[in-house]
């Protein structure tokens, strides 16, 4: 599997970074609609994330406390971390 896992959501392309990610679940706690753990206990995108809200997504990685989850607008500028 990749070090990385992405994928654009409501015009934000978001970065899973597996390398960084310990499964704290901060993530998964504010949206279970969009990531769940894999078989590893590593975050990672629902199958049907695309219906999550945009304020959501943005509320979940930034409770990453280990900075595992990457935000990029659609002009591709970080605004996450």
């Amino acid at each position: 599997m990749d070090d990385f896992e992405e994928r654009t959501l409501d015009g934000l392309t978001i970065r899973v970074d597996r390398l960084l990610c310990v499964g704290f679940g901060d993530c998964i706690e504010v949206a279970p609609e969009a990531f769940e753990f894999d078989d590893d206990g590593i975050a990672t995108f629902k199958e049907d994330a695309d219906e999550v809200a945009r304020e959501r997504l943005l509320q979940a990685c930034e409770r990453c406390p280990v900075d595992a989850l990457l935000v990029f607008d659609a002009g591709g500028r970080q605004v996450i971390p």
